[in-house]
């Protein structure tokens, strides 16, 4: 039987794309972008009508089949799935953590939909406002059996600093017969079935700092849908200057350079057939990671994708709980709130996505 590669390398157009995203950098250490980092955009737009399906890869985009996910994936219009027509200007926002929890997220919430917020919760506070002042209606909840599936008309899940198997039902196997027990509620991991099942329906991806930076490191799945990597590590959290890459509807309003403070995430693997918005100039930072020898002249912190027939956006920024706060004075926070809310948008489709539109 043949052996598919861990997953295909686009060259060629890929190079040319990744070489002209550089060439709009400006000043300073330029963000040199490795030819086969990403994968050229297809073109085309998405469908509007849905289609049967009769093939695992479509006429005309076997060049996006990633053989590792077995999914269609890159820049590629095309493959997006219009399988939901009643979706609404709303969004889940899923913040439950099974480790490590940031700060900004504030206390652990109760199960359920909507549960009180405090001060606390700057993260949840801040989108909520954020995407009602853009007129979208937020929901938030940690409770692992709200995650949507088959026929959500949430138009994106937004994962904000997730961490470890947060789509883990945890405590229910305390009982060791209910977890082999069908007859029970036993389905401890149902919420990643949703999960993909929304997405294969046309749903929105978005993932914020720790989704990309510590969440669900052994689902293969999970790790395609952030863009075929994984945190592996990070420096001091530091002051450093991002590089604008593309134009997209989430880096409109963008300077070319602009100074903002975080830990500044280091893949392994390197994030493929995605298309980079962002980067940090690592020539910026005053100390790097003990281990990881870092990215060199291209070091990408948001991109955006296809994915298995939905939209991911996923952007490592936003460490800090002062990031979230309007007014703060938190270096170059106005710069990632419009990042944070027209990357939502996008994956929405309330604006163009991934498109340089």
């Amino acid at each position: 039987m043949a052996k598919f590669p861990r997953r295909a390398v686009l060259r060629g157009a890929a190079a040319s794309a990744a070489a002209a995203a550089a060439a709009t950098t400006a000043g300073g250490a330029a963000a040199a972008a490795p030819g086969d980092a990403g994968a050229r955009h297809a073109g085309a737009t998405e469908p509007t009508v849905k289609q049967p399906v009769t093939t695992n890869v479509p006429r005309g985009l076997d060049e996006y089949f990633d053989p590792y996910y077995n999914v269609i994936r890159g820049q590629v219009p095309a493959s997006y799935h219009p399988w939901v027509s009643n979706r609404q200007d709303r969004i889940l926002l899923y913040t439950r953590t099974a480790g490590p929890r940031h700060a900004h997220l504030g206390p652990a919430l109760p199960a359920g939909m909507n549960p009180p917020l405090s001060e606390a919760h700057v993260l949840q506070n801040a989108i909520v406002t954020w995407m009602g002042e853009a007129g979208v209606q937020v929901d938030w909840t940690e409770d692992v059996t709200q995650m949507p599936g088959i026929g959500s008309t949430y138009k994106a899940v937004v994962f904000g600093s997730t961490s470890r198997d947060t789509l883990w039902k945890h405590g229910t196997a305390v009982q060791p017969a209910a977890a082999v027990n069908t007859t029970t509620g036993a389905h401890l991991d149902a919420a990643k079935t949703a999960l993909r099942q929304y997405m294969r329906a046309g749903g929105g991806f978005v993932g914020i700092h720790n989704a990309i930076g510590g969440t669900e490191y052994n689902w293969p799945y999970y790790e395609g849908l952030c863009g075929g990597t994984q945190y592996y590590d990070h420096g001091a959290n530091q002051n450093g200057t991002v590089i604008t890459l593309a134009k997209d509807s989430s880096t409109q309003g963008l300077p070319a350079r602009w100074e903002f403070k975080d830990e500044w995430y280091n893949w392994m693997p390197f994030p493929t057939r995605v298309k980079f918005l962002l980067a940090i100039d690592e020539s910026s930072l005053a100390t790097r990671s003990n281990t990881h020898p870092g990215h060199g002249r291209f070091h990408p912190i948001s991109w955006c994708q296809y994915y298995d027939g939905g939209r991911s956006w996923v952007t490592a920024l936003g460490h800090d709980s002062a990031a979230y706060v309007d007014g703060s004075g938190f270096v170059g926070q106005a710069f990632f709130k419009n990042h944070i809310v027209n990357g939502i948008l996008s994956a929405m489709g309330n604006l163009p996505f991934c498109s340089g539109r």
